[in-house]
């Protein structure tokens, strides 16, 4: 059987979604996965992205990180989807690219693959589990089938979060830790292990 294919597409203002999206990137590819990853268009204005320097040093910095299309959800068995959370919700960025798969929706090509979703908030309980419920709305419409990572792992008893990795950055004062990347190994893995199933299934 061929390698799964997996596609991990976010939005990031200030980097912490950004690097969670590395770190999943890396743990699928460990898993054995063949791996897109990719950014969503930015829609603020240069003169807002350049009012918080943290926002200017990600945009700089994940420049060459290739813009997301449909293409990346086609050609994907499975696509984890990070966004931060913007009033319990996900960002609009992310939400622009998502209301774009309309023509691929209503031709049935967004059925039947793996979809997952992973988020970071300034605050605890910050909108964490109702940015991802909200995110995986959309995948139910897809017709997908939504894999989170429950409490399948000890390591999820550690970053609390049954419904996909999060993140509390504390406006940037909390980096990307171990817990964190604990969580992010662990639902990579999950993600690639049931798109693999499904795929050899289908075989």
């Amino acid at each position: 059987m061929g390698s799964v294919k997996v596609s991990i597409i976010y939005y990031s203002s200030t980097g912490t979604v950004a690097e969670i999206a590395s770190t999943l990137a890396a743990e699928a590819e460990a898993a054995g996965a063949e791996v897109r990853l990719r950014r969503v268009a930015e829609l603020a204005p240069e003169s807002a992205i350049d009012s918080n320097p943290a926002w200017r040093a990600n945009a700089d910095a994940t420049r060459s990180i290739p813009e997301a299309t449909a293409d990346d959800v086609l050609w994907a068995d499975a696509v984890l989807f990070g966004s931060p959370t913007r009033f319990g919700n996900i960002a609009s960025q992310l939400k622009q690219f998502l209301d774009t798969l309309g023509g691929e929706w209503a031709q049935g090509l967004l059925a039947d693959k793996v979809y997952s979703g992973f988020t970071s908030t300034s605050t605890a309980h910050g909108g964490q589990e109702s940015t991802l419920l909200a995110l995986y709305n959309t995948f139910h419409h897809f017709g997908g089938i939504v894999v989170a990572p429950g409490y399948t792992d000890g390591a999820k008893f550690a970053d609390g979060n049954p419904y996909g990795t999060s993140h509390v950055d504390a406006q940037g004062a909390n980096k990307v830790d171990d817990t964190t990347r604990a969580a992010a190994a662990v639902q990579a893995r999950r993600v690639v292990t049931v798109a693999q199933a499904l795929t050899n299934g289908r075989a």
